[in-house]
This record gives structure tokens, sequence and C-alpha cells, in this order.
């Protein structure tokens, strides 16, 4: 039986490859696409509800036990935080983009704990550590150091339609994809750049 993330499957999108489904549905329990979906972590009740949910897919793609975080108000601040880091990370300084969860880009700092363990197999993995909140930083924190070595992080981007802004994993041959859909979001951005050039020159003719 497959994962199921919730976050990200309520915006039909299809989930990033691995552990990296985990930090994509982080990313989309903002309030993003038309109409607007509920945040997520609008507070500690629902915050819980999202995360038991995606600990148990994570847990289901990686094959192993789920970890067991109960979360209270400081943590949910700490994770709306984390979340808003991301997502700036994301989304390029130059572009003027006011997504769903945008705000300050005041610099956001975490630390988690990782040690390094050798397998039956001889082979040396880097595992998460820390209990509560602890583990939960730790794993998606390893989950983007392991996907900046691998080059996957980088294909892991926001719809640049600033109505939309849901978090995709693009497989792209090159990836060069902007859009989470290019038949909607792609051609609705078209649409209104075409019409601006259209009232810009109509605007310079007079």
């Amino acid at each position: 039986m497959g994962a199921t993330w919730q976050a990200t499957g309520r915006y039909g999108l299809a989930s990033a490859p691995g552990a990296l489904g985990l930090v994509q549905d982080l990313l989309n329990t903002v309030p993003a696409g038309r109409p607007r979906a509920a945040d997520l972590l609008s507070d500690t009740e629902a915050a819980q509800e999202w995360l038991d949910s995606a600990l148990t897919a994570w847990a289901a793609t990686m094959e192993r036990p789920a970890p067991k975080v109960r979360l209270d108000g400081e943590d949910l601040t700490r994770l709306r935080d984390l979340r808003r880091a991301l997502r700036d990370s994301l989304t390029p300084l130059s572009e003027e983009m006011q997504g769903p969860g945008a705000g300050s880009r005041a610099p956001v700092t975490e630390a988690a704990q990782a040690a390094l363990q050798l397998d039956g197999s001889g082979r040396v993995h880097l595992e998460p550590r820390g209990g509560g909140m602890g583990i939960l930083v730790a794993t998606l924190l390893l989950t983007l150091w392991q996907a900046q070595n691998t080059g996957d992080r980088h294909r892991l981007k926001l719809c640049r339609n600033p109505r939309c802004a849901v978090a995709f994993y693009d497989r792209s041959r090159n990836s060069s994809g902007v859009w989470h859909d290019v038949r909607t979001c792609g051609n609705a951005a078209n649409l209104r750049a075409h019409r601006a050039r259209s009232r810009d020159t109509g605007a310079a003719q007079t």
C-alpha cells in the first residue's frame, strides 16, 4: 500500500520521491490553490492531525517505524517558522511573489541532532536523533541535506503562479518546470501576460 500524503494529495499533486515527500507535504500545509484550501497548521489540533498522517506516510515510504511526536503551542510556532523558512528558500529573491504563507524573510536558524550508525552489512548511515519536535526537525533537515547531495532538492519548487504557489516536484528532464501544471497555472499566467502587453501597446498608441 502506497503512502498517502495528506497536504500534497489535496492539491492533486504527485509526491516527491522517498523521504522528500515529507518536506513537500510540510510545504503544502499552507492555504494554497484555487479555491484556497485550509491551513493545516492553523492550530495545534489541526497540526497534530496533519503530523500524525505525514509521519505515517513517511514510515510507509521508508519502511521504518514512525516517530512519536506530540505538539504543543511552542512546537507549532517552531513548525510554522520552519515552513516559512523552507518556502522562502524556494522563492527567488528577485521574484515579487506574495504567495500563501509569504511574509518577512527574517532568518530562521534550526539545529538538529544526527548520528552515524553502522548496520549489519557494514554500511554507515546518518540517522536523525532527538525526542518530540527534535526528531521531526532532524528528519526534515537530514532529508534536505541528503537531497542536496543527490541533486533532488533543486527539483522541489513552488508553482510560480502566486494564486497557486503549491510545492511540486519537477520531473522534467532538464528541471526547467516553473508551474505545477502548465495547462492551468502556466496557461493562465501566459494569458495575463498577453493581456498586459496588449494594454501597454494600446496605451502607447494613444
